[in-house]
């Protein structure tokens, strides 16, 4: 391997990413999408569509080469088409498109069993597609579908297939571990076959994730010679996933030291708006990712990365934009607490940072969530100073929800003593009460945080008086932040995090 190669990304979210059960995008959503991944990540190929699915795949499609044509992209888009004579062709020429990624079978037992055909007759039949897509001036590249399972047990079929093929305008050959069967040493092994049988053929692979194992075999078809691999965001696709974009760049740049065109430090922002229109959110410890993952829990693990970094990797947070946290809960230390404490600008003398820690892990105990924004109130509680000063209260509140009228909220708001009343209707309880509130606040002249992110965990048994444990998070300016709520009515719970982000806005001010 030469480490100045660069690695090439085909990101198929668009396509193989939308196959994930329960995910469906919109026009502008999958418009939006192919933006983020051609201007902001920088990935050099995407696959946008497959023919054929619905009207609306194919207007999704045309809003994409539309505005790719007009930034000189469109020879970067990609369109699934299949083995139908010009069926194909003239469905990615109507939706504005230049490159067919067109489907064949890479085993024998596929084309045997689902084609009913001889590899002669398929072969003849992709030639039919090829002629066709010349005259049409349309590039195409060839999936071997199945291939993962085609060279094992008929290799002289898939030797056969692109011997046949490579000659007849593919551009070319992507090899799918289809069922997510391969291991890091038997994706080397067949990569590098592919590699030795033909030196000059340009090859891709396709993983996907059933063991686990999607960023392993591209590590290792990388090291076997391929050049390009798909991937999707937040490895969204069929079944367990495809290989996340993510975790394949960090992979990639810190252990096998090539290049990547992708801009990782805007990796994780693109990341958050596909969990947002896909409604499948990023696990918590996703690598590059996930909301924890650069968040050290261990008071251990703070206090050496005072002294001298000594729980960093290469995987800084500042690499993707983001920042190191200190987790505060049963395991933190002084050390984690201090890490917060500086943060808020907020100093303790020793003992008292002892007493407070010692609460914290109490609460930790419990099962309670700690935030930094929740030190303020801890430090006032526990060492018997005086309250924070709560200047904006809930005075009262009223809400109500009918079957099909919009919920109404009447909120009473007391600022700094003075008292004010706002009615305002809503998609639900708590969306009215929020804009009663803004309402409020447009009148006052007074800022307030963005709401980003709503999560509601209640405990498993199915006791519906359970408490409700709702956390959002806000954006103010630059600053992102955490308030969380607790009370069995999940409105109610919402509301109370909702005051806490007031106050903590007229205590930062």
């Amino acid at each position: 391997m030469k480490p100045d190669e660069t690695i090439l990304f085909l990101d198929t979210t668009l396509r193989d990413g939308e196959q994930t059960s329960g995910v469906s995008f919109t026009d502008q959503e999958k418009l939006s999408i192919a933006k983020l991944l051609l201007d902001d990540l920088g990935v050099d190929r995407v696959e946008i569509a497959s023919a054929f699915v619905s009207k609306g795949e194919l207007e999704g499609a045309r809003r994409i080469t539309q505005w790719a044509a007009k930034k000189g992209l469109l020879e970067r888009i990609e369109i699934l088409g299949f083995v139908d004579n010009d069926r194909s062709i003239k469905w990615i020429k109507e939706a504005g498109g230049q490159v067919l990624n067109l489907l064949c079978k890479g085993s024998s037992t596929h084309c045997t069993y689902q084609l009913k055909k001889t590899k002669e007759a398929h072969v003849a039949d992709i030639r039919a597609v090829l002629d066709q897509a010349k005259r049409n001036e349309i590039r195409v590249n060839v999936y071997l579908e199945d291939w993962s399972n085609g060279i094992q047990d008929d290799p002289d079929y898939v030797y056969f297939m692109v011997d046949q093929l490579r000659a007849h305008g593919v551009n070319r050959f992507m090899l799918p571990d289809t069922l997510g069967i391969l291991n890091h040493q038997n994706t080397y092994k067949l990569c590098k076959e592919m590699k030795d049988w033909f030196p000059d053929v340009p090859f891709d692979f396709h993983g996907h994730n059933d063991y686990d194992l999607s960023v392993a075999n591209i590590y290792e078809a990388i090291r076997a010679g391929i050049r390009c691999i798909h991937t999707t965001l937040n490895g969204l696709g069929e079944r367990a996933g495809n290989t996340p974009l993510s975790s394949a760049v960090a992979v990639i740049k810190d252990h096998l030291q090539m290049q990547t065109n992708i801009r990782e430090e805007n990796l994780y922002a693109v990341c958050k708006i596909v969990e947002s229109y896909s409604g499948v959110r990023i696990p918590q410890n996703k690598p590059v990712i996930g909301e924890s993952v650069f968040t050290q829990t261990s008071g251990i693990h703070a206090d050496g990365d005072q002294k001298h970094n000594l729980y960093h990797n290469k995987l800084s947070p500042e690499r993707f934009n983001r920042k190191r946290q200190y987790a505060l809960g049963k395991l933190a230390g002084k050390a984690s607490l201090k890490q917060n404490l500086d943060e808020l600008g907020i100093e303790l003398d020793p003992e008292s940072l002892k007493v407070v820690t010692q609460r914290i892990n109490e609460l930790g105990d419990r099962k309670e969530m700690v935030t930094k924004e929740d030190l303020p109130y801890i430090i006032a509680d526990v060492l018997d100073t005086k309250q924070q000063e709560q200047r904006i209260q809930i005075i009262n509140y009223s809400l109500s929800v009918a079957a099909g009228l919009n919920s109404v909220a009447t909120l009473k708001l007391q600022v700094d003593g003075k008292e004010y009343e706002q009615s305002a209707a809503g998609d639900g309880q708590y969306d009215a009460f929020m804009r009663a509130l803004y309402t409020i606040y447009d009148r006052l002249g007074k800022p307030i945080a963005k709401l980003v992110d709503y999560t509601v965990t209640i405990p498993p048994g199915g006791k519906t008086d359970a408490l409700c444990h709702t956390a959002i998070t806000w954006q103010m300016n630059e600053r992102r932040f955490t308030t969380i709520g607790l009370d069995p009515d999940q409105a109610i719970a919402a509301i109370k995090a909702t005051t806490k982000m007031l106050n903590l806005l007229e205590y930062q001010r």
